[in-house]
């Protein structure tokens, strides 16, 4: 069983939802970013997300944008990010690790090697966010040959003829942006995510998380009780940047909203 089935079983048994954060890495700096990487399990997460620093993060909203620009600065590789994972991984051996991005850098990586670096750093799966399920033939094949979940989004305008392909070759879960737009931005009502995962479920087996526009532990648990997963990236992001910004340790003010989203998930169904 992978990390990713494992947690999502102990979920099932404990009959909650999962928390599932996004930080960049590199932001604000490399130590920072891995203090904040490493006190993710503690503070509640369930399952993290890390981004892959690039220059053209053409999904996310500003929150992330100026994250990956912060990152660039602070001279985020990829090569770093696996390193940063891999320092994880000394000190936990069973949650769940996405990496987030964009194909440019794996690309010039080399697919075939990156999936086998990615797998040795401790990668349990990969959300690559510019690359459709029509031309992610080159990189599928490798991903499964090294354990490596590929995780493909669903949007409000994914209808029934258009989900079997998208769910078709994902596996570890699905993710469901709720919004029509970029991360960070607007929030999707109760009821449109409630309908929408639903619809989704009728095409998959897979775990159902969904993302963009969650930013309170309200927020957080409203999902959490219609969903496999509720994930939260801009709102941490913003945290770490307005406590870097007030001189305040930038990864403690992010695990701190981390703990708080973590016991709204965790209390969300009773």
């Amino acid at each position: 069983m992978s990390r990713m089935e494992a947690r999502f079983a102990k979920l099932a048994a404990e009959k909650r939802a999962a928390l599932v954060t996004y930080s960049m890495a590199f932001d604000p700096d490399r130590a920072a970013s891995q203090e904040l990487l490493n006190g993710l399990p503690g503070a509640g997460a369930d399952i993290i997300e890390f981004g892959m620093p690039f220059t053209d993060p053409m999904a996310d909203g500003p929150a992330i944008q100026y994250a990956a620009q912060r990152a660039l600065a602070a001279g985020g590789t990829l090569r770093g990010v696996l390193e940063m994972i891999a320092n994880f991984r000394q000190g936990d051996n069973e949650t769940p690790v996405v990496l987030m991005g964009y194909y440019n850098p794996i690309y010039s990586w080399g697919v075939e090697k990156f999936c086998a670096d990615a797998a040795k750093a401790g990668i349990d799966a990969l959300i690559i966010v510019d690359l459709p399920p029509e031309e992610a033939d080159e990189l599928l094949p490798h991903c499964r040959a090294n354990g490596i979940d590929f995780i493909f989004l669903t949007t409000p305008t994914s209808d029934d003829s258009r989900l079997p392909t998208i769910v078709g070759n994902a596996s570890g879960f699905v993710y469901y942006v709720s919004i029509a737009g970029i991360t960070g931005t607007a929030s999707a009502s109760a009821t449109a995510i409630g309908d929408a995962v639903s619809r989704i479920k009728k095409h998959t087996s897979l775990p159902v998380c969904v993302g963009f526009g969650i930013k309170t532990p309200e927020q957080a648990a409203e999902v959490a009780r219609l969903a496999d997963g509720a994930v939260v990236g801009s709102a941490i992001v913003q945290a770490a940047a307005d406590a870097k910004a007030r001189g305040e340790n930038p990864a403690q003010a992010a695990l701190a909203l981390v703990r708080e989203l973590a016991a709204g998930v965790r209390g969300a169904r009773g």
